[in-house]
């Protein structure tokens, strides 16, 4: 017999079948009742309560990357639901499976500018995969599981509920049935076979192959597949920032870190190779710097699930469309073994011309202030290069980006697209609570760390082990190198006074050290990782430090100044 419920209650009970075991929220007037209905539920779903809707938003977005699950957010309407835009976005560009849940005012209040109204559908219709108002409570169960077919099928991205107060207190009988298909919607294009004979023949043919390796890589959960691929054909790779972790770093095949700060070696190589295989990448162009200029010797491999990306920026000599779950182990079985020795041992060449010039003075100083780079260095070493960074956006970005380094998947959590200060704190939160028994470490700058600090609250409240590493260089760091490089030294209002971060760390009862010496720092990294709390090492690092190499927005990526 089919049981009659509220629609606030069967939107909890539309989730739970979803499998949601954790909601990122902040409750208000128009979501009251989902809420009320959440309170019968807390045995089955854990509510983490952010302190501000923005940061429910990157906390789902940290729990999505690291565990592969849909983050859901919940929210109250209007100004609730503009604070979660942000994050919305920011998922959308990244690929991220969130769905977001917002109150809205009742039916009769709509298109009234009631009291806290505002057009959520509209708003969010160009930076989601599908946005719908729920007016009816028999709508409630078709929506959730339309919802979350969209979000996690295919290329992930974020999907927003506009959730109606009178559809909330409804009554209406339940029952759920998940969705499996939408007629308008493909996720899984069909692989076609004479694609992959296409790509397979370059490849068999090339002298000097190169694999691009995006984040489409451990969406797909293809991890597998393409250590199988690269081994096989013997094909040096490189990864896109959200791609990095789909390879161990000391893989013999993976060349390092693409794009504007990425190494030396990876971008060189990408206007020397003769076949350049993208795989589930998009071709941004922080990667690509200018088009007229990039890989114009080499055909062009595209390997990617959504349409769209294919041609957008680089013309392609053979699209593959489709999961690179299924199209890697089909193109796989088509090439050949193959040894290119050469070519993969000249990638040291410019390995060493990047040690000398760059990463020996950066990674290694024994003299003067302390760098980003070092302090980066000696966290992933003493976590045994196994945790999970998580950066805010900036200087503290690129620099753990270089030089963290990686052992397992989904070990990277960064806003790549959108570029969002004040990311790195709630995706931290998130992160630690989608993988609990891992390391989390949370790089930011503070000027980032300053944008979303109030959810230190969160951390404190649901006692979160987050390794918070604020690199503290009293300037909006990238911002002032652009102004050092490109505008004459100018540096119009990056200065920035902070105030005593450890006393702010210590009034959120975590615990918080400040290094300013270099004989400082093992020992304060050693007391922040010998257990599982929460912690906030502050660390002064030079004022004026640059993240080299680096490539000159819109530059060809051989333009690389170190």
């Amino acid at each position: 017999m089919k049981k009659e419920v509220t629609g606030a209650q069967a939107l909890m009970l539309s989730l739970i079948e979803e499998g949601v075991d954790t909601i990122f929220g902040y409750p208000g007037g128009a979501i009251i009742p989902v809420y009320d209905a959440l309170y019968d539920f807390r045995d089955k779903v854990n509510h983490i309560l952010a302190r501000h809707e923005q940061g429910a938003t990157h906390a789902a977005q940290g729990y999505a990357r690291v565990s592969g699950k849909v983050g859901v957010s919940l929210v109250t309407s209007g100004p609730a639901a503009t604070n979660a835009i942000t994050g919305i976005a920011d998922a959308l560009l990244d690929s991220t499976p969130l769905v977001v849940i917002a109150g809205q005012v009742g039916t009769s209040l709509l298109g009234t500018d009631a009291f806290q109204e505002i057009d959520v559908v509209g708003i969010t219709q160009p930076i989601t995969k599908w946005s719908y108002q729920i007016r009816h409570a028999k709508d409630i169960t078709w929506a959730v599981a339309r919802a979350f077919y969209i979000a996690r099928n295919g290329r992930p991205g974020p999907v927003m509920l506009d959730f109606t107060k009178s559809a909330q207190n409804e009554m209406v009988e339940f029952d759920y049935k998940p969705c499996t298909f939408i007629r308008s919607y493909l996720p899984y294009p069909e692989i076609r076979e004479n694609q992959i004979d296409k790509a397979a023949q370059l490849i068999n043919e090339a002298k000097k192959p190169y694999a691009l390796v995006g984040q489409g890589v451990i969406l797909a959960n293809a991890e597998k597949e393409l250590i199988d691929f690269l081994e096989k054909a013997d094909i040096p790779a490189a990864s896109t920032l959200l791609g990095l972790s789909a390879m161990p770093s000391d893989f013999r095949l993976n060349k390092g870190f693409l794009g504007m700060h990425g190494n030396v070696a990876p971008n060189m190589k990408t206007n020397e190779c003769d076949v350049l295989i993208a795989i589930g990448m998009r071709f941004d162009d922080r990667v690509t710097g200018d088009l007229n200029t990039y890989a114009k010797q080499a055909k062009i491999i595209h390997m990617d699930i959504d349409q769209s990306e294919i041609g957008k920026n680089v013309p392609v000599d053979a699209p593959i469309l489709g999961s690179v779950k299924e199209s890697l182990p089909a193109l796989t079985a088509k090439i050949n073994s193959a040894k290119h020795t050469d070519w993969i041992d000249s990638f040291g060449e410019y390995d060493k011309q990047e040690y000398d010039a760059v990463i020996r003075n950066e990674v290694y100083r024994t003299e003067g202030e302390l760098t980003m780079g070092e302090v980066v260095n000696k966290i992933t070493e003493a976590t045994k290069n196994k945790a999970v960074v998580v950066t805010d956006v900036g200087q503290n970005q690129m620099i753990a980006a270089r030089y963290f380094k990686y052992t397992e998947t989904r070990s990277v959590v960064t806003s790549g697209g959108l570029g969002t200060m004040g990311f790195g704190i709630p995706a931290a939160l998130g992160a630690k609570v989608g993988a609990p028994d891992r390391t989390v470490c949370l790089f930011a700058g503070d000027g980032g760390f300053q944008m979303t600090m109030q959810e230190l609250g969160t951390i404190m409240q649901e006692n979160l082990g987050v390794k918070i590493i604020l690199l503290d260089n009293r300037f909006l760091g990238m911002v002032r190198q652009w102004q050092e490089l490109f505008f004459d030294e100018r540096y119009s209002f990056t200065h920035m006074k902070n105030p005593d971060f450890v006393a702010i760390a210590k009034s959120y009862n975590i615990d918080s050290r400040l290094v300013t010496k270099r004989e400082e720092l093992d020992d304060a990294i050693a007391d922040m990782l010998k257990d599982d709390k929460p912690y906030v090492l502050v660390v002064e690092v030079e004022q004026k430090g640059m993240v080299y190499p680096m490539v000159p927005a819109g530059s060809c990526v051989t333009n690389i100044i170190m």
